[in-house]
């Protein structure tokens, strides 16, 4: 059997976990076929070793110059602040791999990076969630979607995380037969192969186990679904199949707020994503979060968050929760 040759391109603040989960599975193939069915090599922009976002540092055994067309497939793995990553060298080497007949990927926001380099133009993506936001911003002629993964021809997209051990799993389906991928699946103690159309968005219940009302989970996703135009809450009860008033007990019972008080934080929170994950220019993300002024923008996102979005920007990359649906509220 011939070998698979694997290039996994390292960027700083790299996510440690979706890198070693794609990994894993290949080098767990190889265990249970007796032979190196799968190579990898971590390749660096230079052979400086590369702190991954937990501060952990892997030591490239080739830079990006070194990087030949040896590899079969050509994995991007990045996190933290990817538009600092738009690379020209690493650009025309993802376009070359792919030209030339090779597989190409990006692992957490290794999406953004692929679109830096024209390969995801009229095509899906999956991204980490921190970033849908600002990639559907940014690349309008690509639908990235909330998926954990995507395999669009040669081009795969993951968010990342255990994510990418469900995608080099279906990877080993496709290759190689629902019996490996199985068996690799029980040996790494993956009890479930989730498919390409899993969803970001928690199930009916919270990892931990608390579950949200229906009712309520389908009024946050429609107010995470339609942010730049916002609906009416008349709409969102009806969409539901409430009243407006069943709405707000609702709400109150569950969040302690007003509808309309969680819808305008589900924006704002939103674009607190955005102002400290991207550059793009705070009028952009008001309007992308359904504000119609940057100066009305800034007073809500000032009340919320203690500080302008300038301000936020220049204090550097706060964490970013997308969808977690909240607990049951109690009055003290």
């Amino acid at each position: 059997m011939a070998v698979t040759n694997i290039a996994i391109i390292i960027l700083p603040n790299f996510n440690l976990l979706a890198t070693t989960a794609f990994i894993d599975p290949f080098r767990a193939l190889n265990y249970l076929q007796g032979n190196a069915v799968y190579e990898w090599q971590f390749v660096g922009l230079t052979k400086q070793a590369v702190t991954a976002s937990n501060g952990m540092q892997v030591t490239p055994s080739l830079s990006l110059e070194d990087l030949g067309d040896a590899f079969d497939l050509v994995m991007v793995s990045a996190s933290w602040l990817p538009e600092d990553h738009n690379n020209r060298t690493l650009n025309r080497y993802l376009k070359v791999q792919h030209s030339r007949g090779g597989i190409v990927g990006g692992l957490d926001t290794g999406a953004q990076i692929l679109a830096y380099a024209g390969l995801l133009k009229q095509r899906r993506a999956s991204i980490h969630y921190e970033h849908i936001a600002s990639m559907r911003e940014l690349f309008p002629s690509t639908t990235t979607c909330e998926e954990l993964f995507v395999k669009d021809e040669r081009i795969l997209t993951c968010c990342g995380g255990q994510a990418s051990s469900d995608l080099a799993l279906s990877l080993i389906w496709d290759w190689h037969g629902v019996g490996l991928a199985n068996s690799v699946a029980r040996f790494i103690f993956h009890d479930r192969l989730r498919s390409a159309t899993d969803s970001q968005i928690p199930g009916h219940y919270e990892p931990v186990g608390h579950s949200v009302p229906d009712k309520l989970r389908q009024a946050i996703v429609i107010m995470e679904s339609h942010l730049e135009h916002t609906m009416k809450m008349a709409d969102i009860a009806n969409k539901v199949g409430l009243s407006q008033r069943q709405l707000a007990r609702l709400f109150k019972i569950n969040t302690g707020i007003s509808p309309i008080q969680y819808y305008v934080e589900v924006r704002l929170d939103r674009a607190h994503g955005m102002v400290t994950q991207t550059q793009l220019p705070i009028l952009s993300i008001a309007v992308a979060c359904g504000f119609n002024s940057q100066e009305h923008f800034s007073k809500a996102y000032h009340r919320r968050f203690a500080c302008s979005p300038s301000q936020d920007r220049r204090q550097g990359r706060t964490p970013f929760h997308f969808r977690s649906f909240p607990a049951p509220h109690v009055e003290k």
